[in-house]
């Protein structure tokens, strides 16, 4: 008789699983252990193998469709006998299935036993003291009543245990008093499924740097209530300047004037003209500081730290890149002094030279702005009504809403931009 193709369970919580594609098809022949279809779980993705060698027949799912585990979806019949023959035998067994009660029907599928080979003890219904009593009858003149509990096994499972060559001593029983079931040999005979050892996970303990920073950036970020605002520049005339003053700094040995040296010249220009962005929240009041202090984040291997260039403004480019360049390299080598990572009143995050475009910051309390800088790059705009190609520069402006309002953001950022692209205004 064909022998039914079940939706496997590979889990004791598992109720179904999706058919995510047959390996073969209807009329193919195939061997024990051949592949079958592909199985998705909630957890897991399986192969199903063949449990017999035969021919698949009578298959009742296809791809995508979600099947309750236990479900019969096809058969296979085995060599020498044909698809009609298999289906009268399933037939005549579905007919003896009918003439059971409801509970032997159940208590029968519990013990994965054919009800169709259970015999009526009236000559009529199937019940469950007929179940029970078939569920007693002595197998190969041993008597399963009398088993020791290691070794108690219904019928089914100690047939499909001598099909596939499966000592029984080897399976735990899920049945009643540990009772080895069908479904246990089966489970025991489908393929281990191999799962990839997962990779240790190494926890770094957090330094005393990314400790105080975590705290910080979360604190600022949840009480400081953020507004941002995103504006570009043309870098032109800017990057000229740059190459004006290094060529001179070249012949006179001095610092190289790199882009945040000139941001920060520029910042510390317009913080003066815009005193509110200058400022810092407190509980009292909105404090004004007198000179534009301008923090310049490094990034380190380990966090970040955030040097202080003191009244920006009143200084020149050179004395501004010399400050840069020395802040620096004493943060990379961890030489800082507490008075030069202390007082700033503003700062400026550019991460323009790793590729970035446009980032949001978050301010660095007390501080009441932070202005984050990405790369250059040439884009196209439209300039007196042509197309030309200039080197375009974004920046972000993330500022406390407590103290600053849309329009001072706005215009600060204006002049930040006219200042960038005119910089002969800072003279003016």
């Amino acid at each position: 008789m064909a022998i039914p193709i079940i939706m496997p369970k590979f889990s004791m919580t598992q109720e179904a699983a999706t058919v995510v594609q047959w390996l073969v098809a209807e009329g193919d022949s195939v061997e024990k252990g051949d592949l079958l279809m592909e199985v998705e779980t909630d957890k897991i993705t399986m192969d199903v193998e063949a449990m017999d060698a035969g021919v698949l027949r009578g298959l009742t799912v296809k791809a995508g469709d979600v099947v309750p585990v236990t479900e019969v979806i096809g058969y296979i019949v085995p060599d020498g006998e044909t698809w009609e023959e298999s289906a009268e035998a399933l037939k005549a067994e579905s007919v003896a299935r009918a003439k059971a009660t409801p509970v032997a029907q159940r208590m029968a599928k519990a013990n994965m036993v054919d009800i169709g080979s259970v015999p009526s003890s009236n000559g009529q219904r199937i019940t469950r003291r007929d179940v029970e009593a078939f569920l007693q009858t002595p197998v190969n003149g041993n008597d399963v009543a009398a088993e020791s509990d290691k070794l108690r096994a219904t019928p089914a499972a100690r047939r499909i245990a001598r099909e596939r060559e499966v000592d029984l001593a080897q399976i735990s029983g899920s049945g009643p008093k540990g009772r080895i079931q069908a479904n246990d040999v089966a489970a025991f005979v489908l393929p281990t499924v191999q799962v990839e050892a997962e990779p240790a996970v190494n926890v770094v303990p957090f330094g005393r740097m990314r400790h105080t920073i975590a705290e910080r950036m979360t604190q600022n970020y949840q009480e400081i209530p953020h507004i941002t605002f995103t504006i570009s520049a043309d870098m032109t005339a800017t990057l000229e300047l740059r190459q004006r003053i290094n060529a001179h700094a070249e012949r006179d040995g001095s610092a190289r004037i790199s882009v945040t040296a000139v941001l920060a010249k520029v910042c510390g220009w317009a913080l003066q003209r815009h005193p509110l962005v200058n400022a810092s929240w407190h509980e009292n009041g909105i404090e004004m500081h007198d000179t534009a202090n301008i923090g310049v984040a490094v990034a380190l291997e380990d966090g970040l730290i955030v040097p202080v260039v003191h009244d920006a403004g009143r200084k020149g480019l050179s004395a501004i890149a010399a400050q840069v360049n020395e802040l620096t390299e004493k943060a990379r080598f961890g030489r800082l002094q507490p008075a030069e990572v202390q007082g700033g009143t503003f700062t400026i995050s550019n991460l323009g030279m790793f590729g970035i475009d446009q980032f949001t910051a978050i301010i660095n309390a007390p501080q009441s702005a932070i202005l984050a800088v990405g790369r250059t790059k040439k884009e196209a705009v439209v300039i007196d009504d042509a197309v030309e190609i200039r080197p375009m520069m974004t920046m972000t402006l993330s500022a406390d809403h407590r103290i600053i309002d849309g329009a001072v953001a706005a215009r600060f950022l204006h002049d930040i931009v006219q200042a960038i692209e005119q910089p002969d205004i800072m003279l003016w």
